[in-house]
């Protein structure tokens, strides 16, 4: 009896399968793409001109305060029901035509004064809304 141990052999790694499905991969990408080439991509950038003011809308701009009170084109807005917003908003509109509305508002401003003054303008049939928002400082 040989009670001597018998040396192992080295484990073998064979890489030809492993090449032979990397193939197949290769071939079924290759087959089933399609690529195509892009010579330049067509962007149009925009540009900004001062002579331009001349053809700007007319603008109506609605401060909301953090407090909830409102001030259109700088005149301040007894009471805060949509109602006023709106006879507010149609006194300031008399005499331009299509004007924009801009509600201007910082972070702290509730919601509910936004969407009073977009209800208003609503109501006062000026459809042209625009959003103009502070960053607290």
């Amino acid at each position: 009896m040989k009670f001597r141990r018998r040396q192992s052999e080295e484990p073998e790694i064979n890489l030809i399968p492993f090449i032979d499905v990397l193939l197949v991969v290769l071939i079924f990408l290759m087959l089933s793409t399609t690529y195509s080439k892009f010579t330049e991509l067509q962007v149009t950038l925009p540009t900004a001109d001062a002579q331009q003011l001349k053809d700007r809308p007319a603008e109506i701009i609605v401060a909301i305060a953090a407090d909830g009170r409102y001030a259109i084109d700088r005149q301040v807005v007894e009471g805060r029901s949509v109602e006023l917003l709106t006879t507010a908003l149609q006194q300031a509109a008399q005499g331009k035509q299509e004007p924009v509305v801009i509600i201007s508002a910082d972070a702290a401003t509730p919601h509910q004064a936004v969407v009073n003054v977009m209800d208003a303008a609503r109501r006062a049939n000026l459809p042209r809304l625009t959003f103009a928002a502070n960053k607290p400082q």
